[in-house]
């Protein structure tokens, strides 16, 4: 069974930096896309940054410059170094990876992911 698991949330000031990383467990899928997003009370969960398995990288437009995602191979462990951090990036921020092996464009788009983490708190204080 898959399973998703974030760690590294936490509370800082702004223009601080965190890094958090998600280990996928069980997940064998080959080639996948791997993407982090994040959501706050009311609004939609969007995509903060994805990455297929050739290294291939999406950014929104928002963290662009401030962000960094990256994995490790062969096991699957995902990372988002955040920079520059704002006070509207308070989120709960998820890990997300493609159910089944993933041969499309790795898009900022929830439907291309079919398992999810449970989500770490990030707040930024200004």
């Amino acid at each position: 069974q898959v399973q998703l698991a974030e760690s590294g949330g936490g509370s800082v000031q702004a223009g601080g930096s965190l890094r958090l990383s998600c280990t996928a467990s069980a997940y064998t899928y080959r080639p996948f896309c791997l993407g982090w997003f994040r959501q706050v009370p009311g609004k939609e969960r969007e995509g903060v940054a994805t990455i297929d398995s050739d290294g291939r990288i999406n950014y929104a437009d928002s963290v662009k410059d401030r962000f960094t995602i990256s994995k490790d191979n062969p096991r699957i462990n995902l990372h988002l170094q955040m920079n520059s951090l704002k006070p509207e990036d308070t989120a709960t921020y998820y890990c997300a990876a493609s159910r089944g092996a993933w041969s499309f464009p790795c898009e900022l788009r929830e439907a291309h992911f079919g398992y999810w983490g449970q989500g770490t708190q990030v707040t930024v204080s200004s």
